[in-house]
């Protein structure tokens, strides 16, 4: 029989090693995600121009969603042979409006509670106006 501190300690000693070998893990799979993201940057750079290169980096800030669909769609394009030489901003702005025609709007609605504000339209006959 085993003493029950031993194994208490074998447990613990078990559950380091685990995770030291998950951060292992985790730091390979955290670079070999950079290395794409590298592979990708690199590719981007060699097929825009650097006002479309700007453009999808402003539109990557702005809506990240949209960005990430577009540099996919625009290096397979590529790879696939649809884009002969550097893509200008122009070409650049006519595959998001495509890409835009393609993807689903979202409801993206403002409420306004004028109750909140106190503002009213009738308060307007107090004050003489």
């Amino acid at each position: 029989m085993a003493d029950p501190e031993l194994e208490a300690i074998r447990q613990q000693r078990l559950a380091q090693m685990q995770g030291q070998g998950g951060s292992e893990q985790q730091k390979q799979m955290e670079e070999q995600r950079r290395a794409q993201e590298d592979m990708k940057n690199s590719m981007l750079s060699q097929i825009l121009s650097q006002a479309a290169r700007a453009r999808l980096n402003t539109l990557k800030i702005s809506k990240p969603e949209k960005a990430q669909i577009a540099e996919s769609t625009i290096i397979r394009m590529a790879q696939m042979g649809q884009i002969g030489g550097k893509l200008e901003d122009t070409e650049l702005v006519q595959i998001l409006e495509s890409l835009n025609k393609q993807m689903p709007k979202s409801e993206s609605m403002v409420k306004f509670d004028r109750r909140r504000a106190q503002i009213d339209s009738d308060d307007d006959d107090d004050y003489g106006i």
